[in-house]
């Protein structure tokens, strides 16, 4: 499972979750941090990466576009690193099926 976070999330969530994710990266690394969600979408999509974010438009692209790229949609409001790092964690068994489900495009978590 590779993640790709966004912009909104932070880039120490890679280094923190390396042990479930360990080819996760981070839009920043990739020095997508600028690009517009569309080619960001276009990269997860051509590179394999669930992409994991707070922000609706991906749920809009997902509508529109269809998957992949798969999204995780964290719908909780402000919070901290150690919260997002904490849901995710939690939902890794689910974060697995939205992988493996050929029929599942979109985890939502709060």
């Amino acid at each position: 499972m590779k993640l790709l976070f966004d912009h909104n999330l932070s880039p120490k969530l890679v280094q923190r979750l390396a042990d479930l994710f360990p080819d996760s990266t981070h839009v920043y690394t990739l020095e997508l941090d600028e690009a517009d969600d569309r080619e960001v979408w276009d990269y997860a999509q051509h590179h394999g990466f669930i992409i994991v974010t707070k922000d609706s438009d991906y749920n809009e692209l997902l509508t529109f576009r269809g998957f992949p790229p798969k999204v995780i949609w964290i719908r909780r409001g402000n919070c901290s690193t150690n919260d997002i790092e904490s849901i995710l964690r939690t939902h890794a068994a689910d974060i697995q099926t939205l992988t493996n489900d050929p029929t599942l495009g979109i985890l939502t978590l709060y």
